[in-house]
């Protein structure tokens, strides 16, 4: 089943203003939906299209690109292979899943300044070293990102095109929308905390409403997942460092502790490996701050970092991942609020997933009130104009915001907007704006 992604229009846009001079190769975790929606996009807006599918992709092919002196008999083979027709500046030719052959992706150079027919690239893990290390990355290659189905996509896929219109009037013109209808939109959410963003579960979820199905789904997406970082590293240190996300989390520690999930190992010892996660896009890093203002990246600690999946679907299934399968009623008492367990963690992952989808850089910041002798914690900081928005996030309706209150104390000058994110309506505490965590996507 396709479903409408907002990426689409940044195709458009890269077709208009590239008009062939750059190729454009979209970036993401695997099965997010990259090839689906290129393929659609192919379809749509070109003559013709060939389709390269780099893992299936017969031998023949693949031996093309290791000499591409002649384009014409290149063009040639793929037409004869694919028993498709190529028109000069009407055809795109997609190389999917283009890590598996860098050959491929080396000749996008001169591909490009032949300029015939322009060139969409897919891939996953595609920033790891081993699989670039002995080809010459092409400058005429745009990336771009893409992202499991967000919200609003979500809502597109159950029919329901006015929710998020509506919600967005009443985060900007602030305007409360009562605890009822503030109630339905929560539990509307956490179904989407639940199902997730991975168009395929999404698609079991329509055509089933069967939670255990779309629960299976997932455990096939995370069974990939990890099989994916025993390539990365074979002696299984990213595949137990993602399992672990979790509890973590749970433990509502400044840091993801290394050494508490791989023994004679420490954060600073890790560092390459949790840079190989991060480019997958499977994983969520964020890092510590030293020093909170406008320029957050210049603050980075390396060493000190939380992750979170790309996915909070799949989150929900990894918290579970203790059972064959994460049952209905467990899925009914998570949609309904009503599990007697602690959460923040699990909405802490939905709010890291909106905001990375949304373009920002993940950092948190944590620091000791000499006062009071407290640690307080920020869950995330956003950079914006040339000061910093921080965020305090709450599981439940609760108003309370020590962390935000001390990190105003303490940096007054630096703050441009505080937020908290919660679970009920959409409220303001003097200078702090409370929302609830589906508007989050509007910050």
């Amino acid at each position: 089943m396709a479903f409408k992604r907002k990426i689409y229009d940044k195709f458009l846009q890269w077709k208009e203003e590239s008009d062939g001079k750059t190729a454009l190769l979209v970036e993401g975790a695997r099965r997010i939906g990259k090839s689906t929606i290129v393929e659609e996009f192919a379809r749509n807006e070109y003559k013709s299209y060939i389709l390269i599918d780099f893992t299936k992709a017969p031998a023949s092919v693949i031996r093309l690109f290791d000499d591409i002196s002649d384009l014409n008999y290149i063009f040639m083979q793929l037409q004869l292979t694919y028993r498709t027709d190529l028109h000069e500046r009407e055809s795109l030719i997609v190389f999917d899943e283009v890590q598996f052959c860098p050959k491929a992706r080396q000749a996008i150079k001169h591909l490009v300044a032949d300029h015939r027919y322009d060139y969409m690239e897919t891939g996953s893990l595609i920033s790891i070293r081993k699989n670039v290390k002995d080809i010459l990355l092409p400058s005429e290659e745009r990336s771009i990102q893409m992202y499991p189905m967000d919200y609003e996509e979500f809502k597109w896929a159950l029919g329901d095109t006015v929710t998020i219109k509506l919600l967005r009037e009443s985060f900007e013109q602030y305007r409360p929308l009562g605890d009822d209808l503030n109630r339905t939109l929560m539990r509307d959410f956490r179904l989407y905390m639940l199902v997730g963003g991975m168009p395929k579960a999404v698609s079991s979820y329509i055509e089933t409403n069967n939670m255990r199905l779309v629960d299976a789904e997932k455990r096939e997406i995370l069974r990939l997942y990890e099989s994916d970082f025993m390539k990365i590293d074979p002696t299984g240190k990213a595949s137990l460092l993602f399992k672990s996300i979790p509890s973590q989390l749970e433990k509502k520690a400044s840091r993801y502790q290394v050494s508490s999930v791989l023994s004679n190992q420490r954060n600073s010892t890790v560092l390459e490996l949790i840079s190989e996660m991060e480019s997958s896009r499977t994983v969520l890093v964020s890092y510590k701050s030293d020093d909170p203002n406008a320029g957050l990246a210049r603050t980075k600690d390396l060493e000190n970092f939380k992750l979170f999946v790309c996915d909070t679907g799949l989150f929900t299934t990894m918290l579970f991942a203790d059972r064959d399968f994460t049952e209905n009623d467990i899925y009914e008492k998570l949609l309904s609020d009503k599990l007697p367990v602690n959460l923040g963690f699990l909405y802490e992952n939905v709010v890291a997933q909106i905001l990375k989808a949304n373009g920002n850089s993940l950092f948190y910041y944590t620091f000791l009130d000499e006062k009071s002798r407290h640690n307080f914690e920020l869950d995330f900081l956003l950079a914006r104009k040339n000061k910093v928005c921080p965020i305090e996030v709450k599981s439940s309706g609760y108003k309370t915001h020590a962390s935000l209150d001390a990190f105003s104390e303490k940096y007054s000058s630096r703050i441009l907007s505080k937020y908290l994110v919660y679970t009920k309506d959409l409220g303001k505490d003097k200078d702090i704006l409370s929302i609830p965590v589906y508007m989050t996507m509007f910050l």
